[in-house]
């Protein structure tokens, strides 16, 4: 995970899988990306054993110790994107704990396979009109025929540099040229999708199945964007029939995939992204209904170790 002192104990995500697998009495043992190593092929680590506490400082770490990643029952990879070369790094480490035994969540091949923007288009069913290009003819012509658009990198997250072309805007060709990199790299463009006011729906799925309430990130005032990091407020609500729909259409792929903890993000009737390297809202969405996101996913882990 990232670095745990940094971490914000009113809302991560993180937090609350650590606070219900305690409660469990499961062994915790903390890792950052950096600790992870190999030793003539063997996946290995320098982890501390951690504890939590109720008390102003709230965890505990042990000393550091040499653990071998396949004698683990589970393994979370809770790093933030970016989604760099580091992060792929990380996942051929954590492929080989689990091909020794360990059950790594997300599996390691598919957090490298399904980038979170590019992941959607397997599911044209429920996106908007959208392209994934670098050229800049092809993205021009896009704009000319859905007229009100938002391009974004495939690589962002937290909302950075979004942003919305309507129509013959001065500068759309600088707004290209700055995603694209010159038309080095592909960007996304989707169609506008107006019920963006409404907000931008963060559903969790575990094993496949939503939980049955979303945190919608509803825009402020004059703002795009309705991603929390950008200064969106966060409402949550019970899901629509077609938000389950949609769940329904990713259900098998996720499961195939061994994508058991995903996020995925919903904007009207439309899909846009498919969040698996860290999906977040956990505690939003626990506090409104008080649900027990974390519980669900780790039922789903111990249901595995009696197959």
């Amino acid at each position: 995970m990232d670095p745990i002192n940094k971490i914000n104990t009113k809302k991560d995500s993180t937090l609350a899988m650590l606070k219900e697998a305690s409660l469990r009495q499961w062994e915790l043992v903390y890792f950052e990306q950096g600790d992870l190593f190999s030793r003539s092929g063997d996946p290995n680590g320098i982890g501390r054993p951690l504890t939590l506490q109720d008390a102003e400082q709230w965890y505990q770490l042990s000393e550091e110790k040499e653990y071998h990643l396949g004698d683990f029952d589970f393994i979370l990879m809770r790093k933030d994107p970016p989604f760099d070369v580091n992060y792929i790094y990380a996942t051929y480490l954590l492929e080989k704990a689990e091909q020794s035994g360990a059950i790594i969540v997300n599996k390691p091949q598919s957090l490298r396979d399904c980038n979170e923007k590019f992941f959607a288009t397997s599911f044209p069913q429920c996106c908007p009109p959208l392209l994934v290009a670098q050229r800049a003819d092809l993205l021009r012509e896009f704009l000319q025929t859905h007229k009100d658009v938002v391009i974004k990198p495939l690589d962002g997250m937290g909302g950075e540099s979004i942003f919305r072309i309507k129509g013959e805007d001065e500068n759309t060709s600088v707004i290209i040229e700055t995603l694209t990199q010159h038309q080095s790299r592909p960007v996304m463009a989707q169609q506008y999708i107006p019920e963006i006011s409404n907000g931008d729906k963060r559903i969790l799925l575990i094993d496949g199945k939503p939980v049955p309430y979303s945190l919608a990130r509803v825009p402020a005032q004059g703002e795009l964007r309705g991603n929390l990091a950008a200064g969106g407020s966060g409402v949550a609500q019970a899901l629509t029939a077609r938000d389950y729909w949609i769940c329904e259409q990713l259900a098998p792929t996720l499961k195939e995939k061994g994508l058991i903890f995903v996020g995925i993000d919903v904007i009207g009737d439309y899909l846009t992204e498919v969040n698996v390297t860290s999906p977040t809202c956990i505690r939003e969405i626990d506090s409104a209904f008080d649900t027990n996101i974390a519980a669900l996913l780790m039922d789903a882990l111990e249901s595995r170790l009696s197959v």
